[in-house]
């Protein structure tokens, strides 16, 4: 087993019920060459494995979750995680097989590389999860030269990451009124990166790297094709917008219908039936019927489940 270099002159402890997660987003579904290369980026390491994927073709999105262990020394403190290279090596894959000027789909984004977020698992720590974060941001930016954002656990002041997003222009289409299309955005920003330059390229974009505790990510379909009443639900249900608490929406476009995606922050306060609820209520006020909404991720009981049962296979 290779460690981190700054690892050697420290007793390590590996500990299985020591674990992060991490979500990693990526803006292409629809070119499999490019998902084959990121994915083989990720078999190279083998202490890390992805359990799950979530793929969108309208959204042109990707979202792959991995998993594996921390490693701490004698004081208890995170030294190394395997996570961190093999999240860095399907970035070099994305950056080399993506160019964002080219992209187009229903999904907000600025990034190829759109969103990094690390959890907890088991007996892991936050901060363990934040440590993991500044440490991908500061590699992405030096190695790749793409300005990072950081958020949540992982930024000094907790900063939100839809927060950023709005000073940063995310939720704003730039094409045909529901779609985002290739870069927009000036190549100097204005706001300051907390890794990298705040020169962008165009190719690659910006990366968002957060830390926080479990989000659900919950969408509901609304069989209609009126974007501006979905709209005014998704806001509705929004903490934002006077609705659920710590309920996070946008509304988004699929060839025949729309669906508000959720992000639920603190899920076991505010779930996935009181959002269904809400929506199918504001829905009906519109004169629009909705479909059961669906989880598109796993949760985290069955994320620490597949990973166990696929690393024993391996093992076997």
């Amino acid at each position: 087993m290779d460690f981190n270099p700054s690892c050697k002159d420290k007793k390590k402890t590996i500990d299985q019920s020591v674990l992060l997660c991490c979500k990693l987003f990526i803006s292409e579904s629809r070119n499999r060459a490019a998902l084959d290369a990121i994915e083989q980026a990720a078999r190279l390491n083998p202490e890390t494995v992805i359990v799950n994927k979530f793929e969108d073709r309208a959204y042109n999105r990707v979202r792959y979750t991995l998993v594996s262990y921390v490693v701490q020394d004698t004081t208890g403190s995170a030294i190394y995680s395997p996570l961190q290279q093999a999240v860095l090596a399907m970035v070099e894959a994305a950056f080399g097989a993506i160019n964002l000027e080219l992209h187009t789909g229903t999904h907000p984004r600025l990034g190829v590389v759109d969103d990094i977020l690390f959890h907890p698992l088991a007996q892991a720590s936050l901060d363990e999860a934040a440590w993991l974060a500044k440490s991908v941001a500061a590699d992405i930016a030096n190695r790749f030269q793409v300005p990072v954002f950081l958020y949540a656990a992982a930024h000094p002041t907790g900063k939100a990451l839809d927060t950023i997003r709005r000073e940063l222009g995310y939720y704003r289409p730039n094409s045909m009124g529901n779609q985002w299309a290739g870069w927009t955005i000036p190549d100097m920003l204005l706001e300051k990166p907390d890794e990298g330059p705040s020169e962008v390229s165009p190719a690659r974009g910006i990366t968002m790297i957060g830390a926080r505790p479990w989000v659900a990510l919950y969408n509901v379909p609304i069989l209609s094709t009126d974007v501006s009443a979905a709209r005014r639900i998704a806001r509705m249900v929004s903490a934002r917008g006077g609705g659920l608490p710590t309920v996070q929406t946008i509304a988004l476009v699929r060839e025949d219908s729309t669906e508000i995606a959720c992000m639920l922050l603190e899920p076991n306060q505010i779930g996935a039936d009181r959002v269904q609820n809400q929506v199918e209520m504001l829905a009906a006020e519109e004169g629009l019927e909705v479909e059961k909404g669906y989880f598109t991720e796993c949760s985290p009981e069955m994320i620490l489940e597949n990973y166990m049962n696929l690393i024993s296979a391996e093992r076997d």
